[in-house]
């Protein structure tokens, strides 16, 4: 059985027992986290596909760890004008583990 859901501004196309990197969510570690917003579920020949989400479908997933992925460097020069900047930047995520997909 799969899924399609929506978090952080972003799909992502599940299965049961998937690992996930996604937008920082505010929950803990070891915790139980639900998607409600899910477009479509598919299993063979009853898939259900939403307008825009499915009712009363749900994704239940299990939070592994919060962190940040690796450094970036953004580096701005502006030729003749004697201006340069150098900033990094480290973006936020959260680990997921994909449960249960509840139809």
């Amino acid at each position: 059985m799969q899924a399609v859901i929506v978090t952080g501004g972003k799909q992502y196309n599940v299965k049961e027992g998937d690992v996930l990197y996604i937008e920082k969510l505010p929950v803990e570690a070891d915790s139980m986290v639900t998607f409600d917003q899910v477009l479509a579920v598919v299993d063979g020949e009853n898939s259900k596909f939403g307008t825009p989400t499915v009712a009363g479908a749900t994704v239940e997933a299990k939070v592994l760890k919060n962190g940040k992925g690796k450094k970036i460097m953004v580096f701005k020069y502006r030729p003749k004008k004697d201006s340069k900047s150098l900033k990094g930047h480290r973006q936020p995520y959260t680990k997921v583990q994909i449960e249960k997909i509840c139809v």
